[in-house]
């Protein structure tokens, strides 16, 4: 059975559409007149089994713009706001793979990059505001990711990750939340998987901190200026800037990257995935048993290429540079990993190259 689905003349949709909910998911993009305000969309994912990701959620959606949104899987919500999507599910937020491409495929609206409210784990317990890019590139095949992804995988990292960074500092300092949180990026680690530009904002480091309204809001305020929901421009647009920047790849130091975050708190800089040493193992040729050939073991020269080509497509036209932390390595690693990345054609760059 066919339905005719005429809409008012000013609108310019007439659809055909199946009569299953499906197809109406698929099509309520265009009869909302939501495709008129953006091509595509930002999804934001929370979840309700956590509270530094609902609650962010709940402060973003008490903004003002949102309506109900479609029904993509009978356990899960959404709204929509201009040209954002909040998607909320019930699950481990690292636990729904894909969800930009079963959102894609169920409404039939584009999604351009994927934002997760998340809680953040640490052993100091220390308060943090968090934003990183996901992915498990040093895993090898048949590797059990802890906390999911795939491994050998990096997702996209998205663009707006050092743009962000900066403006939650400016956020959570007019709030009074610095020096009590610390503003920091992290390093690349665990899922879900995505096929769009992803990052994670995340909220820690114990329960009394994952349930602290103030930074709720602040996350909040971050995701509704920086995706432009306000009125104002979008924070962190790669496509209005892609002319031949240099973008950073971050290789080396500690999980919280210092060395890199000294570097993407300037002005105007941008970066891509950073792959902490743990994401770079390396064996020691002179610690091996029995004969060697020198040959360096370890998954570090997958992990850097993986890295290096996700964080390429997800800056179309611009120059990604590897940054080492150079003081994070021996000197039979740092020459190792040079030698690779002369051999990959990846160019090093100094902090001024990014500036």
């Amino acid at each position: 059975m066919l339905v005719r689905l005429a809409v008012g003349a000013n609108s310019g949709v007439v659809g055909i559409l199946k009569a299953n909910s499906n197809s109406i998911n698929r099509c309520w993009w265009c009869l909302s007149g939501q495709h008129r305000q953006k091509a595509m969309a930002a999804l934001v994912v929370a979840t309700t089994s956590d509270p530094a990701s609902i609650n962010p959620a709940k402060a973003l959606l008490a903004m003002p713009g949102w309506e109900a949104g479609p029904n993509i899987q009978d356990d899960m919500k959404s709204y929509v706001n201009k040209g954002a999507r909040v998607l909320v599910h019930g699950k481990g937020i690292v636990e729904e793979d894909e969800l930009d491409k079963r959102w894609e495929q169920v409404t039939g609206e584009p999604i351009n990059e994927v934002i997760f409210f998340s809680k953040h784990t640490a052993v100091s317990n220390k308060p943090a505001l968090t934003v990183h890019p996901i992915g498990v590139p040093h895993l090898r095949p048949g590797d059990v990711p802890p906390q999911g992804g795939r491994p050998g995988w990096a997702a996209l990292p998205n663009p707006r990750i050092g743009p962000w960074l900066r403006l939650l500092k400016k956020l959570a300092q007019a709030r009074n939340l610095v020096p009590e949180f610390e503003i920091t990026l992290e390093a690349t680690h665990h899922g879900p998987l995505t096929n769009k530009p992803t990052m994670f904002l995340e909220i820690g480091s114990t329960e009394d901190y994952w349930k602290r309204q103030d930074a709720a809001q602040v996350m909040a305020q971050l995701a509704w200026e920086g995706l432009g929901l306000g009125g104002g421009t979008d924070v962190g647009n790669w496509s209005r800037e892609n002319d031949n920047k240099k973008i950073l790849l971050g290789i080396g130091g500690g999980h919280y990257a210092p060395r890199h975050m000294d570097v993407v708190l300037k002005d105007n800089v941008w970066v891509g995935h950073l792959l902490s040493g743990y994401s770079v193992p390396m064996e020691d040729p002179n610690q091996s048993k029995g004969e060697t050939n020198g040959e360096i073991g370890g998954t570090w020269r997958e992990s850097i290429k993986a890295a290096y080509e996700a964080t390429k497509s997800a800056f179309p036209g611009g120059e990604v540079l590897a940054h080492l932390d150079h003081k994070s390595f021996k000197g039979w690693q740092k020459n190792a990993i040079t030698r690779f990345l002369e051999e990959q054609n990846i160019k090093i760059g100094k902090p001024n190259n990014f500036y």
